[in-house]
């Protein structure tokens, strides 16, 4: 430790006496302005303080006002927007009375921050060494070589691979989890007093979020590091936070140790948070809106069948076949009025599938068919009522809409296009439309712009309602909504269903919320259906090994869970590597714990039926499965 901390140059932050907290805030008052020209108060008289070497976090919904108060600790405030009042001390720099020149010289030094996008916050045309070392030079904290040898460290404490040379590669030739964790040593080049971490592993894997966790939590307990963590995910604050600080419109509704806030929430908005983010209770309230699954299982033909399908891109092969496969012989069927869970990791062919059957993306092989008739692979092969029955909700909304039309025209150009509506009867079903999705018609008029993360949602599945649809394709539809948001379209999604007997194809990384809404549960491993099974199969071994890494990776709303759950086994796989995509063998081989040399490596497994339901891609016996997996940890007295 005392080596690690001598290596790096870590020195005790100058100014701040003993038993003094490093930050502090008092009064902390942020304005926006309105379109009008007035301004309105969005951080409103915030007060807290956090001790050297503490992790504090900031969690409420969107528009809670998280982030804007982190940025203020860089004495920033967003366009539109400006710090209207209070002091902000860190050490002895009183960050609301230093003028630009004192701000820009202190941000990247003494305060700096780990952003959401490691994409975006990296030049594509510079390596990630130049980066990573540039605030270091561009304070002159220390020679080039330095600061090489410093960020080689810091590469290794934070577990990137080949520490030696990674600096070399570019962002696009990592993966999103390593260029997070670069990111991270970008920021502590230069031994900063304070970091903050603004939802930093909010657009990752379940599996990435783990190990990028893993190594945050690592580096800032060897160094000491003071931080502030934003975040809506209560699961992953349990396991990096020593306090909290829940905030609701501006305002701390609730302040205390991790421990407190989240096993004993003294205030109603903290309760009704944590009852958002229980998988348990979340599981609970949506299955309770659900019709009979049996009604569906009654269904005389199902409603979307695919078969043999493959798809990719590339040169093809001799046999016709896309040089890079996708999809791998996908075969699946959905009931009228069911729903079927996709989970998988990025990059294992979700969206390919749902773009596939929406005829975005032509298949090289397989069928595709809707009550029994075959849909073309193409969408120039497709009548406009096969694209009536059909439709897809995009997973990022603010890209999804026209920012430059009203949500009353959003709305009306399906009601035109598939059903011939106009006048006082669009106008009648388009105030239909946004009562089923719970908006107000006062939105009618506005702009995307003008609506929260969780009302644009609901207008990008109210546009797809608009159709009539038979099968709602939803792709990632909750990914970027906080918990509260996130469980409320869950809930919606459930009373549809059970209303207008729709269907959903249900694509997700979030196995606790593939639980609450999904009848039956496909697991995608590059581009391969490795387990289908009934989402009741899926609460107890065996398990398919990638479906136990998924399910295990799901961190626990309690303190400890991290350490728990990598001393009971449950994370020993090697880190992400290449897919091995020859059809010959297993394409989960190169991370898989249990493969059997001679067999896996030399032989394609085989698909065979599961003695609890559903069916499996793995040479083990269920018997063998269950001898090797532990039970998953509990999360209030329900395994995940």
């Amino acid at each position: 430790m005392m080596q690690f901390d001598q290596f790096l140059g870590k020195t005790t932050a100058p100014g701040t006496p003993p038993g003094e907290p490093l930050v502090s805030v008092s009064g902390l008052r942020v304005n926006a302005r309105k379109d009008d020209g007035s301004s309105v108060e969005i951080v409103k008289d915030v007060d807290f303080t956090v001790a050297r070497g503490e992790v504090l976090a900031l969690i409420g919904e969107s528009g809670s006002g998280k982030t804007t108060i982190a940025l203020s600790l860089l004495g920033y405030a967003r366009a539109g927007c400006h710090i209207a009042g209070g002091r902000i001390r860190i050490g002895q720099r009183q960050i609301d009375q230093m003028d630009e020149k004192a701000l820009l010289a202190m941000r990247g030094h003494h305060v700096a921050y780990i952003a959401q996008s490691a994409a975006a916050a990296f030049n594509p045309a510079r390596t990630l060494m130049d980066q990573v070392i540039e605030s270091a030079l561009q304070h002159r904290v220390m020679d080039k070589a330095s600061a090489m040898r410093k960020a080689v460290e810091l590469f290794r404490a934070l577990a990137l691979p080949d520490p030696e040379h990674i600096g070399r590669r570019y962002p696009h030739q990592v993966s999103g989890g390593q260029l997070q964790r670069v990111m991270a040593a970008m920021a502590l080049i230069t031994d900063p007093e304070l970091v903050i971490l603004d939802e930093p592993t909010t657009a990752l894997d379940v599996t990435t979020q783990i190990e990028v966790l893993r190594a945050f939590k690592k580096v800032v307990r060897e160094l000491g590091t003071t931080a502030v963590y934003v975040s809506h995910d209560l699961a992953v604050v349990a396991q990096m936070a020593d306090r909290i600080v829940v905030l609701r419109d501006g305002a701390v509704r609730e302040m205390g140790q991790t421990g407190q806030v989240l096993q004993a929430p003294a205030d109603s908005y903290t309760q009704s948070l944590i009852a958002a983010a229980t998988p348990a209770s979340r599981v609970a309230q949506v299955r309770e809106i659900l019709p009979d699954p049996a009604l569906a299982a009654q269904a005389k033909a199902p409603l979307l069948r695919i078969s043999g399908l493959i798809a990719g891109y590339g040169s093809p092969d001799r046999l016709g076949l896309p040089g890079v496969r996708i999809l791998d012989d996908i075969n699946l069927t959905i009931q009228r009025g069911s729903t079927v869970g996709i989970i998988g990791e990025s990059g294992s062919g979700k969206t390919t599938l749902a773009r596939a059957v929406a005829g975005m993306i032509a298949p090289a092989r397989g069928s595709i068919q809707l009550d029994g008739e075959n849909l073309s692979p193409t969408l120039q092969g497709r009548s406009r009522e096969q694209f009536r029955r059909v439709q897809i909700v995009f997973q990022n909304a603010d890209t999804a809409l026209n920012p430059a039309h009203t949500i009353g025209r959003i709305l009306n150009r399906p009601l035109s296009f598939y059903h011939g509506l106009s006048g006082d009867a669009m106008r009648r079903r388009t105030a239909e439309l946004l009562d089923l999705v719970r908006l107000p018609s006062s939105v009618i008029d506005r702009l995307p712009s003008e609506l929260s993360g969780g009302q644009k949602q609901r207008v990008n599945l109210a546009r797809a309602l608009a159709a009539k649809p038979d099968l709602i394709l939803c792709d990632e539809v909750t990914s970027a909504l906080d918990t509260v948001v996130a469980a409320a379209i869950l809930e919606l999604l459930a009373e549809l269903r059970r209303e207008l007997q729709v269907s959903y194809m249900f694509i997700s990384h979030d196995i606790s919320t593939v639980r609450a809404i999904c009848d039956d549960i496909v697991v995608l491993y590059a581009g391969r259906m490795v387990a289908n099974r009934p989402r009741q199969a899926m609460m107890a071994p065996p398990y398919h090994p990638y479906s136990h890494l998924l399910l295990s990776s799901v961190p626990a709303m309690q303190q400890g869970w991290l350490e728990q759950a990598s001393g009971a086994g449950q994370h020993k796989l090697p880190p992400i590597g290449p897919v091995q995509a020859s059809p010959d063998i297993c394409a989960f081989l190169p991370r898989c714990t249990m493969r059997l040399d001679g067999v896996c490596n030399m032989v394609a497994p085989r698909r065979r039926h599961m003695e609890h339901g559903g069916e499996i891609l793995c040479h083990r016996s269920d018997a063998e499965l269950k001898q090797y997996q532990s039970p998953l940890l509990p999360v209030d007295g329900v395994t995940v």
